[in-house]
């Protein structure tokens, strides 16, 4: 079973960092993506980015230049680098995983297990 468990979210101003990771236990192949999502109360969970096969990495066009994904395979730890945060950043983030391989599905009904989020909230 896959346990996915978020953590680093926080507050802070525009323009500033975040580190997120995601410990995932019961994950064992750098085949299966793993990618960070976000939520806005009363709007759909969106896909941020996601990584598969170590280097094959996607973003969401409102993240790119800004955010990166990476993962340590020895940690079983996925993170999201976020730089220059926006208010418009404000969101539930999620980390997930799915069990198809060598792809990173753009669709979060594809996803098979979620982490329990954790806040990001940037001020103005």
């Amino acid at each position: 079973q896959v346990q996915l468990v978020e953590s680093g979210g926080g507050s802070v101003q525009t323009g500033g960092s975040l580190r997120l990771s995601c410990e995932a236990s019961g994950y064992t192949s750098s085949r299966y993506c793993l990618a960070w999502f976000r939520q806005v109360s009363g709007k759909e969970r969106e896909r941020v980015a996601g990584i598969v096969n170590d280097v094959r990495t996607n973003y969401a066009d409102f993240v790119k230049g800004r955010f990166t994904i990476s993962r340590d395979n020895a940690k079983n730890t996925l993170y999201l680098h976020m730089n220059s945060l926006e208010p418009e950043d404000t969101a539930m983030y999620y980390c997930a995983s799915t069990v198809i391989l060598d792809y990173c599905p753009p669709d979060r009904s594809r996803y098979n297990y979620w982490g329990q989020g954790t806040q990001v909230t940037v001020s103005s």
